[in-house]
């Protein structure tokens, strides 16, 4: 009989999950894990590791409580002689207060509840399977780890944000995120690399959400991600970084209010706003040639990220490493491609067939700069962090 964590990474629309074994050192990979997928859509998918995937009916009304119950179903089946001694959620904003994995009550929860507005579209979620299981196991111990906390040593600098400064002195600041992708990718490169991954790099999550990391030491020492979730890269369907005065011309002309802003800045921009078709790079490539919306989106969305690479290459004083992670920059080599042939005034020069097979060096031995794609593992991570809370003896949840 094993005593295990279950991770759960809610996010607007999917849930991932992961089962580990909770000794240290903990295993990277999991028992088993899986996946709750377009839970808000018209259909819905549940998938496990090593299965096919499979229709997940959901209450319409609930969509949302349906596939956290279907996944406590699915647990409890699977479970065995095994026992789950926590439940560790990925949260994405700790604010000012969080830096460290947290026990959950309902003071933290309520807490946590106020930093809604900096992530709108993760925060609520993660909660919801928070206060779902405090209600029905209360006894079960609950662990939020933040996306938030791996860039709190960043620099007084990069935290400090160019409006009054009694803002600041209200807790407005720069706070960064993907925290827990970064904070895997601080142990796996050393391991990978050695002392090459220990200079400058640069870390880019690219999913649907994306941002940059430059590291030093492997430290975070600035990243594109700010105030919230919203700043930096274009993404799947937000803006990243805009011209305030778009906003406010908006606002202004248009007579929108915040939410119909924030649905807009969220929702209806980025890849999908551009392009009006489809916020996934995949499909968009495949009608770039006949698409010309598709076509922009994609050189606009290339050319930011080659724009904040330089940036933060400049912060840095200088580029070691490049470092491709998440959905799409672990899996779109034609992406990955576009990007560094705009980055060979840094001396960075990819091996096409390295590339093309996503190998863990995708540079060539001519390269100034290492080029690699490292697969990211954000529930190993959470799971690893929150070992540090578990007690000798903690109540076990069999049923």
């Amino acid at each position: 009989m094993s005593d295990c964590i279950l991770v759960l990474n809610c996010g607007s629309s999917s849930i991932k999950f992961a089962l580990f074994n909770s000794p240290l050192p903990m295993q990277r990979t999991p028992l088993w894990s899986g996946k709750a997928d377009g839970i808000t859509g018209s259909s819905p998918t549940f998938s496990v590791s090593g299965q096919a995937t499979e229709p997940m009916p959901v209450d319409r009304d609930a969509p949302y409580h349906a596939a956290l119950l279907r996944i406590r179903e699915y647990t409890i089946a699977r479970l065995g002689g095994n026992r789950i001694i926590a439940v560790v959620h990925r949260v994405v904003h700790g604010g000012a207060k969080y830096f460290e994995p947290v026990c959950v009550n309902h003071d933290v929860l309520a807490d946590l509840r106020s930093f809604i507005p900096l992530a709108p579209l993760h925060q609520p979620f993660a909660l919801e399977a928070i206060e779902s299981l405090l209600q029905s196991r209360p006894e079960l111990m609950q662990i939020a780890c933040f996306d938030t906390a791996f860039h709190h040593g960043l620099p007084r600098v990069e935290k400090m944000l160019p409006i009054p400064y009694s803002a600041w002195e209200r807790g407005l600041r720069r706070y960064g995120f993907h925290g827990l992708s970064y904070a895997y990718m601080s142990v796996v490169l050393a391991e990978r690399h050695g002392d090459a991954a220990r200079g400058n790099t640069i870390v880019a999550h690219l999913g649907s959400g994306a941002s940059l990391c430059a590291m030093q030491d492997l430290r975070s020492v600035a990243t594109t991600m700010g105030f919230s979730a919203l700043d930096g890269l274009m993404m799947g369907t937000r803006c990243g970084s805009v011209d305030p005065g778009v906003l406010l011309y908006l606002m202004e002309t248009e007579q929108l209010s915040p939410q119909q802003l924030g649905h807009l800045l969220y929702h209806e921009s980025g890849l999908q706003g551009i392009s009006g078709t489809s916020s996934d790079p995949r499909e968009l490539i495949a009608t770039e040639a006949v698409e010309p919306r598709a076509a922009d989106a994609l050189a606009l969305y290339v050319r930011r990220i080659v724009r904040e690479i330089g940036a933060l290459a400049a912060v840095l004083g200088g580029l070691d490493m490049l470092v491709f992670t998440a959905g799409i920059g672990e899996h779109n080599a034609e992406l990955r491609s576009r990007i560094c042939k705009h980055l060979g005034f840094l001396g960075l020069r990819l091996d096409d067939g390295a590339n093309g097979a996503a190998s863990a060096l995708i540079s060539s031995p001519q390269s100034r700069v290492a080029v690699a794609v490292e697969p990211t593992n954000e529930e190993w991570m959470a799971a690893s962090l929150a070992q540090s809370l578990l007690p000798a003896t903690s109540v076990r949840y069999t049923a």
